[in-house]
């Protein structure tokens, strides 16, 4: 596929999301996602961030097999999830779930320090082999349960969490600043919606209900 057929193809990705944000509009309560969010993910190669033989549908609308049972989430839920965190360059990011590293990528294009946990060791090592020819090697990486966060290198600005959860983890949300947000989707299986969690100040909890969505289980280790 020719770097001008790719470009295109990410151009119609963004196309897509932004129609996409606008549908849904009454949910997220805004018409169009912020224009950073939008111009990070037109920097990122997503053929990059899945496996080879499946490259020519990286720019479709639509979650993908990545291996290991997991896939890569749809680009208007990334670009949702990431407009949702209102990331700033001085933000610290913790990441649950690396995958191959696309989403990682994408909060790294936005200039903030990012630590990313991967509980399955094959794609934890597979995203940091795509991730530092792209010029993302700075990344902090580390295998391991998500669920129980980075201990030591909290507290985060920002967490974002890419696998669903029934209740928001106890352990993440003692480890997000006061001030921050976390994005985390929560429920059971057939009933999970995308969820914004807002610390304040004074470590009050304010927890939004964005819209439904489906994602993998967040996988505990014994």
């Amino acid at each position: 596929m020719t770097e001008k057929m790719l470009s295109l193809m990410l151009e119609q990705m963004i196309q897509i999301i932004v129609a996409h944000a606008y549908f849904a509009r009454e949910q997220i309560g805004k018409e169009t996602l912020d224009d950073k969010v939008l111009r990070a993910m037109a920097r990122v190669p997503r053929h990059h961030f899945v496996p080879p033989e499946i490259s020519g549908y990286a720019y479709a609308d639509q979650p993908l097999p990545i291996g290991c049972d997991k896939t890569i989430s749809q680009p208007f839920i990334v670009a949702l999830m990431t407009d949702l965190l209102d990331v700033h360059s001085t933000d610290k990011i913790l990441e649950v779930g690396t995958g191959l590293g696309y989403h990682t990528a994408i909060l790294a294009e936005l200039g903030s320090a990012v630590y990313s946990m991967e509980i399955v060791e094959d794609l934890a090592m597979q995203a940091k082999k795509r991730l530092e020819p792209c010029g993302y090697g700075d990344v902090h990486t580390r295998v391991g349960n998500g669920e129980f966060g980075w201990p030591e290198q909290a507290p985060f600005d920002r967490i974002l969490v890419c696998a669903a959860s029934d209740l928001i983890p106890a352990a993440l949300l003692g480890q997000l600043k006061p001030g921050g947000r976390m994005v985390v989707p929560t429920g059971l299986p057939e009933s999970q919606n995308l969820t914004l969690v807002e610390k304040s100040a004074t470590g009050r909890i304010k927890v939004t209900d964005i819209l439904p969505v489906r994602f993998a289980p967040l996988e505990k280790s014994d």
